[in-house]
């Protein structure tokens, strides 16, 4: 018999309880297989409308190749963590690309883009600063700006008259030594992009540290280039965050710089000095993926025809689609007891398609994330609008 923590024990068991209830609690629903356009979950082929794998690279069969033969020479893993003796010549490969593929002098990577605002904030920004940070960014980026301690300054999202009230406000109190604004490039549960001219000119006006968070715009905006090339605006931002694990098909995550920014992170990051460097298999895949990006749109545009044709079809049915810039589609339901059962019921007809509910996003606006990938087919999305048309009749969502 185990022996637990009475009190430990209470707790957990009296708040999963009540997740329950409220219809909070996420069922996780292992993948029999690859993570493609059609995936299987307890023997049943579904179609996959909840990866972000945008480009259909996690399952490249080019990619794989790469991996295979890098895993010949290297091995599994780098064995140390990158200060010591874990930076393999793949190591450095892959960063140059990457500042060549954001338009930067330099890039760092890490093992996940949770990582990269868990490092790079923290390394810059302590008790004596301020971060200006929109109310809709990612939770990385609230961890990130906790663990530096910096005073925390919410704007309203996407509130540009808002963040210069706030921006002015911080600045003429005299109280912080250096300010940032930090942003997400595209924002992950509505699609929408981010204000990043408007931020560049209150930056400006302000003196401020300007930080973009492109997890799901590299890739996906500005021809693949990401969110911050779509606007021209590389050489206007101090850091550019990736992530390696989405659009790229791997894993991992980086920040791109200047220079002097890139070396600061080198010897001040945690997770780069205290963590074992990426595998070399996945740093191979990631460069050749990054160079696919970077000499093609076809992949990139072939996920906009996609995402488009979705967001037409379930519009024209009725849904609450919301106002996303991007492919990502949401359909909001609101109740997250009925989103749930939205959820269940479409992947009991045949469409993996999670519900997102509160933590992730505020009470009241539960949403299926719906994300078509440049690896689905018309007739793939065309099966899955007509089992949103039927399970959106059948729960009263749509007439």
């Amino acid at each position: 018999m185990i022996c637990v923590s009475k009190i430990l024990n209470t707790f957990v068991d009296e708040n999963l309880q009540a997740l329950k209830e409220q219809g909070l609690y996420n069922e996780i629903d292992p993948v029999e297989g690859a993570n493609g356009p059609v995936i299987t979950i307890r023997g049943k082929q579904l179609i996959n409308l909840s990866s972000n794998n945008y480009l259909g690279l996690a399952t490249n069969e080019d990619l794989k190749a790469v991996a295979q033969k890098t895993i010949a020479t290297y091995g599994v893993g780098a064995g140390a963590v990158r200060t010591i003796n874990g930076t393999l010549d793949l190591h450095v490969k892959l960063e140059e690309k990457l500042a060549e593929f954001k338009g930067t002098e330099a890039a760092i990577s890490y093992q996940s883009g949770f990582n990269c605002n868990m490092a790079a904030i923290s390394a810059v920004m302590d008790k004596n600063d301020a971060i200006l940070s929109d109310q809709l960014n990612h939770a990385s980026i609230i961890d990130g700006c906790r663990l530096s301690k910096a005073k925390i300054i919410a704007f309203n999202h996407s509130d540009m008259e808002d963040l210069r009230n706030k921006a002015k406000e911080a600045t003429e109190s005299g109280l912080y030594n250096k300010i940032m604004v930090i942003t997400d490039g595209v924002f992950s549960m509505d699609g929408d992009i981010a204000k990043l001219p408007e931020i560049v000119e209150i930056a400006k006006e302000f003196d401020l540290i300007t930080y973009v968070d492109d997890a799901h715009g590299s890739g996906v905006t500005g021809k693949g280039k990401g969110t911050v090339k779509h606007f021209g605006l590389q050489n206007e931002i101090d850091f550019q965050i990736g992530t390696l694990s989405k659009a790229i098909g791997v894993v991992g995550g980086y920040v791109a710089g200047k220079q002097n920014v890139i070396d600061w992170l080198k010897v001040r990051s945690r997770p780069f000095l205290f963590s074992t460097a990426l595998p070399p298999a996945d740093v191979a895949a990631i460069t050749a993926a990054v160079q696919m990006i970077i000499d093609s749109t076809e992949l990139h545009d072939k996920l906009w025809d996609n995402g488009d044709y979705l967001k037409a079809g379930l519009q024209k049915l009725g849904f609450n689609i919301g106002h996303s810039e991007t492919p990502i589609t949401p359909c909001i339901i609101g109740d997250e007891t009925l989103t749930q059962q939205f959820s269940k019921r479409l992947i009991e007809e045949g469409v993996y398609a999670k519900s997102i509910v509160f933590p992730t996003v505020p009470k009241g606006t539960g949403r299926v994330r719906n994300m078509p990938t440049a690896a689905h087919t018309k007739e793939m999305l065309d099966e899955a609008i007509a089992i949103y048309e039927k399970v959106g009749k059948e729960l009263g969502v749509i007439s």
